[in-house]
């Protein structure tokens, strides 16, 4: 019986009393006050439509789509960029690290001063939660400092800013650059069109090959009104005055008429080198020249709307609540964390007892 005695006094001292007591010590005088300074921010994008009810639902049970700005501040608050950067001047290494802090609590007591170990103390000081159905961004900053708290969160919240500002300008920068590149395209293949045009018309001598043909057919016509007129007189003149004069002239001038009409036809339809052949040519040459200004057309006005869409959905980030400056420490919890330390010493000398019954029995 004394023996077993001595065995529920031992653990309850091990288990339950000196824990207590360490548990008193610490947060009763040394455990340093915590200061909290919280910020409350969100992303938005005009462009972005409301959230119906059934996206929020999904949201909630982890099945919806969260804002991309936002997952984007989150992952750049956890990385070890946005400590690098808000650390250039020392200042958040400073808060964490001052000799004034209760060894155990500040940074470096044990022998830590690497970045990756300040990266991971630091991860303990800093929060970042988003709501369920608000996407509305906590930002909470513990120091041992109430004015350091509120710099290193209005620090964190300038950072972002200045995250989502840069992320948004770079997409409205490729967006207008590929637009940009489209119209540069399309008016260097309008340009190669009208060289192409030019060089025909230097090459053929010919300006227009639609009017030529126009200005070449009222001619044939013409010349088929003299023939005709010239065929009637001297039919009349072979059938009542065959012996007259003037017979053999309208013969030749009725042969040099034809040939005129031959000529002409030729020039339009004869092969190659004729104007039907050129104007062939010509009309390809039109087409791609107006194909290509269409297209210019059509990508300057995309070009246009590429600004517009990019003004539009042009992200920032807006603080629903700036950083507070705490006026009083609301950690560490003492008197809850000295009967939790209790609490869970009694739950320990309670299972180490058992063990304690349930090897002896087994021994005897």
């Amino acid at each position: 019986m004394t023996q077993r005695f001595k065995t529920i006094n031992a653990l309850s001292v091990i288990t339950v009393i000196l824990p207590t007591i360490l548990a008193v010590l610490y947060y009763g005088l040394f455990a340093q006050d915590i200061y909290i300074s919280e910020s409350r921010i969100i992303v938005r994008n005009p462009a972005q439509s409301a959230p119906s009810p059934l996206n929020v639902a999904l949201g909630q049970t982890g099945f919806g789509a969260v804002s991309e700005g936002n997952n984007s501040v989150v992952a750049y608050l956890q990385s070890r960029q946005a400590i690098d950067q808000g650390n250039e001047d020392g200042l958040i290494t400073d808060a964490y690290s001052d000799d004034g802090i209760f060894w155990f609590d500040r940074f470096g007591a044990f022998g830590a001063d690497s970045n990756e170990q300040f990266y991971s103390y630091f991860s303990d000081m800093l929060t970042v939660d988003e709501g369920a159905t608000t996407q509305v961004l906590t930002i909470t900053v513990r120091a041992f400092d109430p004015g350091q708290a509120q710099t290193i969160n209005r620090r964190l919240v300038a950072q972002s800013e200045e995250l989502v500002n840069s992320l948004s300008g770079r997409a409205q920068a490729d967006q207008i650059s590929i637009a940009e590149g489209e119209v540069e395209e399309a008016a260097e293949a309008a340009r190669l069109a009208a060289l192409e045009l030019a060089r025909f018309r230097d090459t053929s001598g010919i300006v227009d090959p639609v009017q030529q043909s126009e200005v070449g057919l009222q001619m044939i016509s013409k010349l088929q009104d003299e023939l005709i007129g010239a065929q009637t007189r001297l039919r009349q003149l072979q059938t009542y005055t065959p012996q007259a004069s003037q017979i053999p002239f309208l013969q030749t001038q009725v042969r040099e008429l034809q040939g005129q009409i031959s000529r002409a036809r030729s020039e339009l339809t004869g092969g190659r080198e004729s104007l039907s052949s050129a104007l062939a040519q010509y009309q390809e040459f039109e087409v791609n020249v107006q194909f290509a200004e269409a297209q210019l057309a059509a990508t300057r006005a995309a070009l246009q709307e590429a600004k517009a869409e990019a003004r539009r959905k042009q992200a920032y980030l807006e603080q629903i609540s700036t950083p507070s400056l705490p006026d009083y420490a609301v950690e560490p919890r003492r008197i809850r964390s000295i009967i939790a330390t209790f609490l869970l010493g009694l739950l320990a000398w309670g299972v180490f007892y058992m063990l304690a019954i349930g090897v002896r029995e087994h021994r005897d």
